[in-house]
């Protein structure tokens, strides 16, 4: 395992990666009289909630599936199998199910009479009422994980905030990369209510170096940020 530079790191963020560097080597190097075949999932802990902001940009998403489960919302099923897809947009529900996505794979959504007519859908109920990527935050949070990664959860538009921040822009069911950014206060209230209602848990948002970084969620003990380049070191990401 390659040596970090702690004199990069604030206080806080030296716990996390210390943390992950000691469980990361106890996965990858157990005692030798432990002969048991190694397993792709084998970290029950952790889990990883993939938003569509930008910032996730370069992180393989297979790679993370290796580690822990993956909850990711909307579009990434084009690209990428999570072990949960979630969807709550009907425009998006309508293009999954007619590649019969769910038929193979787990996808959760609100209930719609829109879809009655569709099978192998997974429904929150009640119906949460809320943004994809915080449903997905949610639905992870009832899981039993001690800490949940948060990526590409950017809040804030590109631009100073002008344009539309997400990877997926200008493709089907998507606004135009030149449009403007989509409000994010609803996001944000329903992603402070997770992390509030669950301190049982550590979330820890990973960012770029640039991204807005709300207040609301900095005043929550169990809730931390790091930085991308620092998270792809934790876990040997390429």
């Amino acid at each position: 395992m390659a040596k970090i530079d702690k004199t990069r790191y604030s206080k806080e963020q030296w716990k996390i990666v210390r943390e992950e560097r000691r469980r990361s080597k106890a996965k990858n190097n157990p005692p030798e009289e432990i002969k048991t075949p190694p397993l792709e999932k084998q970290n029950n802990d952790v889990a990883f909630v993939i938003g569509n902001g930008i910032s996730r940009e370069g992180i393989e998403l297979e790679a993370l599936s290796k580690i822990g489960k993956v909850y990711a919302c909307n579009a990434v099923y084009r690209t990428f199998k999570p072990d949960y897809l979630v969807a709550v947009d009907v425009k998006m529900i309508l293009e999954i199910n007619k590649h019969k996505y769910q038929y193979h794979n787990e996808v959760w959504t609100n209930p719609n009479k829109a879809y009655n007519a569709m099978k192998h859908l997974n429904f929150f109920q009640p119906s949460k009422g809320w943004s994809s990527g915080p449903t997905a935050l949610w639905l992870a949070s009832t899981h039993g994980y001690s800490r949940i990664y948060i990526l590409g959860f950017d809040y804030r538009g590109l631009d100073n905030g002008a344009k539309f921040n997400n990877l997926y822009a200008d493709t089907p069911n998507y606004k135009k990369s030149e449009d403007g950014a989509t409000f994010f206060g609803n996001w944000l209230r329903q992603t402070k209510a997770v992390i509030q209602e669950n301190p049982q848990i550590d979330f820890v948002r990973v960012i770029a170096q640039d991204n807005y970084c709300p207040q609301e969620l900095n005043t929550f003990s169990n809730y931390k940020i790091l930085v991308k380049q620092e998270f792809k070191q934790i876990f040997e990401l390429s």
